[in-house]
Order: structure tokens, then C-alpha cells, then sequence
């Protein structure tokens, strides 16, 4: 008896460092057998940040042995795409994978899970959330909404969007309909935008009609597919409102609580591997897009220091009035803040000046 609980214990972690095959004989043993559904806030179309909920439940399935399985729901199948996380919450389904800056109306603090305005980049957020507070912190956010957090995807820093028109002042922002997220929209307002709630389907009919005078989307990768150039030409960057999108897996609170421990470990560790193949794809797609892009029609443009600079003024404004409403947000807002003003400087040293480099280096090579 002995022996075979040293071999059982033996072999869960052998799983933990090594990975599923070896974690495979054990689960196939005694593990429960489960089916579980997950709802997806993006559609199939936009398959490098939709494959990151994909990824997931095959990742986790080979973790454990073929014994836990879900089955994934494009936005719109089960619930529409921004009613993920109330699924998830009232038990409609067990999982949802969504951008939780999607629920900045249900609780601003939510966003810090996702992307906030003037935010941290990939690494830095990535950083935040496994060595600083960042788990803790956004968990104890979620806890209210009956749901567990994990990182499940990033898209990197994403692209300013779409303008029908040049901005070249802070007085073209004044009067401009920009389809954009919620918190950037909360800024923006303060500039004179029109803030609008656009599904992604219906983006590029209303830059067509005039609807709307601007949008964002993603990135090069997803953007490319909609057209977006041929009614927007001007393609603005960077999207200081998302320094990079962190894309969350949400378990509800009962259904994982009911979990064996071993199928708890196999969930973190499938979200993590599925985070690694959203990077990946968005690095290894977004440059030849972004190519075809210009070479069909788009103006790459940079956003006007006068433009960054009122923006990221008003982001810091409403930043410390919210704070000042809600000692939660106060509470997270001044973790991630202090976190992010260490480990800038630090990206500036090294990491800045080497790619700086680089980049010059590539472009005379290639010129």
C-alpha cells in the first residue's frame, strides 16, 4: 500500500514539471470523466484570439487523458459575445474565455485582468500577474462574480485602429463616432469623442456608411480580414489603450471548487500553454499583415505626441477619480500602477535599446 502511494504521488509530480504524457496513466486510473462548455466572446473569424479558448480544452484534454473535456461555443452560440462572464457566473455554462475589459460597466477594476489605458505591455503584464499581486488581486475582483480568473492568451500591443480621416490635432478628435472599448472610450469622451459600441461583424458597414468615423479592432493579423483599409485608410498606432490585451479563461466559482485538485493543476497548466500559442501567433502573423496592408491601400500613421500626451493626462484623471470612488479599484489600481512604474525603467535599459538597435540594423540591411 505503501509503495503504491509513493508511486501515485510520485508520478502527480512527475506531471506538474514534465507535462501531460506523463500525467496521462495516472488520470486514466481513477479520474472522473467530465463534460464541460465553454462560451467564447469572439467569432471563429478572428481565429488567433478565438483558438486561445480552442487550445484550451485540447490542451486539457491531453492533460488529462482524454477525461476532461469541453466543448467551445463561438460568441452568439450560446450567449452574445459581451454576456460571457454573466454566463459563467449564474452556472449557464462552466467556462467562458472573453476580454474582461467587455464588463468595464459591471466593474471598472475588472479591466486590470485585460487592458487599461497607458497599461503595462505583454511581459510586463505577464510578470504582474505570476510574481507581483496580480492573481491575488484580480481574484478577489472576480470572487464577487462567482468566477476564477486565469490568463488565457495575449494579442501584444494592439493598433491605434481605422480613421476615415487624418488626425493631426486634438481638435480633429472633437465630434469623431470611434468604435473602441469601453475604458478607452471613458477617456476619450473627455476629448470630445463619441465613444460607440459596435460588434465586430457589423465594423466595417458602418465605416462604409459613415456610421461611425473610426473603429479598432486587433491587430494587423485579424484586421486584415475585415478590409478595414479600403473605407478607413488611416491606420493609427500604437493603441495606448491597450498596451496588450490579456484574454481570460473564467471558471465559475462552484464548478471549480468541486474539481479534484489534480484536474485544478491540469486547468492552470492548459491556460498557460494556451497563452504561449496566442503570442506566438500574433508575433509570427501580425508583420507579413501589416505588409499586405500598406501594400493594399493603408497609411501607417503614429498618433501625435499633442494627442498621446492629452490622452494619457485625462487616463491619469480618471484614474484617481474612480480610485476615489471605490477603495477596490483604489486598492488594485495602485498595485498595478506602482508595479508598472518599476519595471518600465528597466525595459528602457536593456530591452529597449537593443530592439532599437535592431530595428535600425534590419531596416538598413533591408534597404
Amino acid at each position: 500500500m505503501q509503495r503504491r502511494s509513493f508511486l501515485k504521488k510520485a508520478g502527480l509530480g512527475i506531471a506538474a514539471t514534465s507535462g501531460a504524457t506523463l500525467a496521462a496513466p495516472v488520470f486514466a486510473q481513477d479520474a472522473p470523466t467530465l463534460n464541460w462548455r465553454l462560451a467564447s466572446s469572439f467569432p471563429t473569424s478572428a481565429d488567433a484570439i478565438y483558438n486561445g479558448g480552442v487550445n484550451f480544452a485540447k490542451n486539457l484534454s491531453a492533460a488529462t487523458d482524454g477525461k476532461f473535456n469541453i466543448r467551445v461555443h463561438h460568441a452568439g452560440e450560446v450567449v452574445p459575445a459581451l454576456q460571457v462572464l454573466d454566463a459563467v457566473q449564474n452556472g449557464t455554462v462552466e467556462a467562458g474565455h472573453s476580454a474582461s475589459y467587455y464588463y468595464y460597466g459591471k466593474d471598472p477594476a475588472l479591466c486590470f485582468d485585460s487592458a487599461v489605458p497607458f497599461g503595462m505591455n505583454t511581459r510586463q503584464l505577464n510578470a504582474w500577474m505570476y510574481s507581483g499581486n496580480g492573481f491575488e488581486l484580480t481574484r478577489e475582483v472576480y470572487k464577487r462574480f462567482n468566477v476564477v480568473n486565469f490568463p488565457c492568451g495575449f494579442t501584444g500591443t494592439q493598433m491605434g485602429g481605422w480613421f476615415r480621416k487624418e488626425i493631426n490635432t486634438l481638435d480633429d478628435l472633437k465630434g469623431l463616432k470611434f468604435r473602441c472599448s469601453a475604458f478607452a472610450g471613458a477617456v476619450l469622451s473627455r476629448l470630445g469623442v463619441i465613444p460607440q459600441q459596435v460588434a465586430g461583424g457589423d465594423i466595417y458597414p458602418a465605416l462604409e456608411k459613415g456610421t461611425i468615423d473610426a473603429a479598432e479592432w486587433i491587430g494587423p493579423y485579424d484586421d486584415e480580414k475585415l478590409g478595414f483599409e479600403k473605407v478607413a485608410p488611416n491606420y493609427y498606432f500604437p493603441g495606448w489603450w491597450e498596451g496588450t490585451l490579456q484574454v481570460s479563461l473564467y471558471i465559475n466559482q462552484d464548478a471549480y471548487n468541486n474539481l479534484p485538485e489534480r484536474y485544478k493543476a491540469a486547468i492552470a497548466q492548459a491556460s498557460a500553454q494556451a497563452t504561449q500559442q496566442m503570442i506566438a501567433t500574433y508575433d509570427a502573423r501580425n508583420p507579413g499583415a501589416l505588409r499586405r496592408l500598406i501594400a493594399n491601400g493603408a497609411s501607417l500613421k503614429r498618433f501625435p505626441k499633442e494627442v498621446l500626451d492629452a490622452c494619457y493626462a485625462e487616463s491619469n484623471k480618471l484614474y484617481e477619480e474612480l480610485s476615489a470612488k471605490d477603495p477596490n479599484f483604489k486598492k488594485i489600481y495602485d498595485d498595478y500602477k506602482a508595479f508598472r512604474d518599476e519595471v518600465t525603467p528597466w525595459f528602457g535599459v536593456a530591452e529597449f535599446n537593443y530592439d532599437s538597435f535592431m530595428i535600425n540594423a534590419v531596416r538598413q540591411q533591408q534597404s
